[in-house]
């Protein structure tokens, strides 16, 4: 076995008790239940429990990693890194709606290698290795064959750092060109919809490494157009992102005038 299939193996593994975990801490659903961080960006009881459950976890199995989490931040250096945003769509756990995640993912320098994404009250698992293809639920997954961009589904991702001006003006250019639009307040598992061709294309002008690890990796092995989301300072202050099927990848850049 390869040293990254044993982490690999070892990443769904604690990815799943960690969901577990999650959601044996999460509210019934009602008026939110947490603190805010800024604008429209809530924090959890379960956000710090979940990323220590994942931190511990990853140190007992690979000393060696480093590790970097929303909560903490960077808490250990290595060559390879860990990278986890504790509990993705925040807002909808909050209420005690289903649309979360835990995100795990590992980067090999800027190079992101492997990603395990567990929705559990959706009851899907998102996987991918470097090399090995991406799945949902253990079944082999591709982005979609879409070529028309008034015939897609874009997610526009939100984000606080960006006026609320820029972002209505980057929705209404991509509702020109005919796309519907949704938004489902995690960025991490629209991200993992283009992946699986639920969806053609995920836009956000900002958003953070945490959000996007794991996904960077299983849009790429199953074949999405994503944008260089890692360049610049992409690890440390994030970046914007577009993923999308390849046949409306350049459309949607520049419809959502988002750099390549």
């Amino acid at each position: 076995m390869s040293a990254l299939q044993r982490r690999f193996d070892v990443a769904l593994d604690a990815a799943a008790r960690a969901a577990v975990l999650a959601t044996s801490m999460q509210s019934p659903p009602g008026a939110s239940v947490g603190t805010l961080k800024g604008a429209q960006d809530w924090l959890t009881e379960a956000d710090g429990a979940v990323e220590r459950f994942l931190s511990g976890a990853m140190a007992e199995a690979f000393p060696e990693d480093g590790f970097q989490g929303e909560e903490a931040g960077a808490a250990r250096q290595g060559a390879l890194r860990w990278v986890v945003d504790p509990i993705d769509g925040t807002s909808n756990y909050a209420r005690g709606a289903n649309r979360w995640c835990v995100s795990l993912g590992l980067l090999d320098g800027t190079t992101p290698v492997l990603g395990v994404l567990v929705a559990p009250g959706l009851g899907e698992t998102y996987a991918a290795l470097a090399g090995h293809g991406a799945t949902l639920n253990g079944k082999p997954i591709r982005a979609a064959a879409t070529t028309d961009l008034s015939r897609a589904i874009v997610e526009c991702g939100w984000s606080p750092r960006i006026p609320t001006s820029d972002y209505l003006a980057m929705c209404t250019r991509v509702l020109g060109q005919g796309a519907m639009l949704r938004a489902g307040g995690s960025g991490a598992l629209g991200l993992a919809e283009v992946a699986a061709g639920r969806i053609d294309g995920y836009v956000e002008r900002h958003i953070n490494l945490w959000d996007v690890a794991a996904a960077l990796a299983v849009l790429a092995e199953a074949g999405a157009d994503v944008s260089d989301f890692l360049g610049g300072d992409g690890l440390v202050a994030g970046n914007p992102i577009l993923a999308a099927a390849p046949g409306v990848a350049e459309a949607l850049r520049i419809a959502a005038d988002l750099p390549k």
